[in-house]
Parts: C-alpha cells; sequence; structure tokens
C-alpha cells in the first residue's frame, strides 16, 4: 500500500523522493489526465487519497466523483479503462498528471467524445465570442448504449 508522507518542509515537498501530496480542504487532488502515444488532454479530475492509493497500486486510473460523491474506477461500467503509463506529482505536489492508454475505442469522455476538451472558446474580437465552438465533430460512442439508465454526473 502506498504510504504519503507527513508535509515537512520545502526542500522536502519540492527536492526529496518523498511522496507527500498536498489535498486541498476537500481532501481532493487536481489529476489531468493525457493520452500516453498523443499528448492530447483527456480529461481533468480529482482524486482523493483512496483514489490516488488505488491508481498507484492497480496501474489503473480511479478519481474521486464529485457529483456522486464516491472513488469511481474509469472505464468500469464503460469499459474504457485508463491504463496508467506514468504517473506524475508536480512541483508542489498539489496536482497530479496522467499519462495512460485507453482500452476499447480511446475515449473518455462520458458525453462520446474521445476528449472531455471538445470545445474551443473564441478568443479576441471574434464576432460569436460566447459561442463554442466543436473541435471534435463526432462522438466515438452513443452514451446512452454505454451507459443505458445510469445517472449523468453532470451537475447544473
Amino acid at each position: 500500500m502506498t504510504v504519503f508522507q507527513p508535509r515537512c518542509s520545502i526542500e522536502q515537498i519540492e527536492e526529496s523522493q518523498e511522496l507527500a501530496p498536498k489535498f486541498d480542504d476537500q481532501g481532493l487532488i487536481a489529476a489531468i489526465t493525457t493520452d500516453y502515444a498523443s499528448g492530447e488532454v483527456l480529461m481533468l479530475g480529482y482524486m482523493n487519497a483512496e483514489a490516488l492509493r488505488l491508481t498507484v497500486a492497480s496501474g489503473e486510473a480511479h478519481y474521486y466523483s464529485r457529483s456522486r460523491q464516491c472513488v469511481w474506477h474509469k472505464g468500469a461500467s464503460s469499459g474504457l479503462i485508463q491504463h496508467v503509463e506514468e504517473l506524475r506529482i508536480d512541483d508542489d505536489q498539489d496536482a497530479i498528471w496522467l499519462r495512460v492508454r485507453v482500452a476499447g475505442n480511446g475515449a473518455s469522455c462520458h458525453v462520446g467524445y474521445r476528449s472531455c476538451f471538445y470545445r474551443t472558446i473564441p478568443i479576441g474580437n471574434h464576432p460569436r465570442a460566447a459561442d463554442l465552438e466543436f473541435v471534435e465533430q463526432k462522438k466515438v460512442f452513443d452514451p446512452k448504449i454505454v451507459y443505458g439508465a445510469a445517472p449523468n454526473p453532470t451537475l447544473l
């Protein structure tokens, strides 16, 4: 089992080999996930201590769902499991970077797109600056088929 070290000094956090993650006041740490081969950003999630320990131990991504208030194994219901090839932590140990290979069709978004970042926001003096633009034109899978009657995790 992965044991996290107590945070004792700046030198320890920034320069040592000790894993001493800083979870926020809700017990979470941000986790950015990219495709191992292409570097494409697939999603931003959060982990609590349990999710991080499970990810390290299993080599498969686990996150903490803020909407469902529980740890979830990414791909457990869809089959789109994220196999972790590399797991990094930033300089002050308050953010995680997962580099993954995704099983199946390579998608990571519950909406059906490959990446959760499937739209852009126009910048500058754009006549339609408030309108999002789709950079992924086609869904990789149909969420109704994959998830069935499972509740949508998106909150209003």
